[in-house]
């Protein structure tokens, strides 16, 4: 079976929290990526910055869907979605934009799990962990390589 660490690219490119946003664009746009770890000085993994984050950016700030009652207006939706969306639009550095905790995957994961994540969770850029260190990430390009491959081998 395929695993996590036949697939992931080893040598994988980050970035830091302080990393601004234009920058981040520029590199994904030139290496053709969908995301990049953000790593804090330690080294340690604390989020993930995807096209979809940056893209975020460029939403008009939604106006929140309220209902009166008694002359109040209460809004239909929790505050904190509406701060959260405002923070990310705002956003001018990586810490600001991106999701932070990613999911992540051991090295040992299987293509059917890594397959499942990317369909049912919508996600197309996963960081590999082991030992609570980065030593991977995983893209739909490579899990895709794997198709043309087992084309090759029949």
């Amino acid at each position: 079976m395929i695993k996590a660490k036949d697939l992931m690219t080893r040598e994988v490119v980050t970035v830091t929290p302080d990393t601004e946003v234009y920058e981040i664009a520029k590199l994904l746009l030139e290496k053709h990526f969908n995301g990049v770890p953000v790593l804090d000085q330690k080294g340690d993994l604390v989020g993930i910055i995807c096209q979809s984050d940056l893209i975020a950016e460029q939403k008009k700030l939604p106006i929140p869907s309220v209902f009166t009652l008694l002359d109040s207006f209460i809004p239909i939706h929790p505050r904190g979605k509406t701060d959260r969306e405002v923070h990310k639009i705002a956003a001018i550095k990586a810490s600001e934009a991106m999701t932070p905790n990613p999911l992540t995957v051991g090295p040992e994961a299987g293509i059917s799990e890594l397959a499942e994540i990317m369909v049912n969770r919508g996600f197309h850029t996963i960081p590999v962990v082991e030992r609570g260190k980065l030593v991977g990430i995983i893209g739909k390009t490579d899990v895709l390589r794997t198709l043309v491959s087992s084309e090759k081998a029949d």
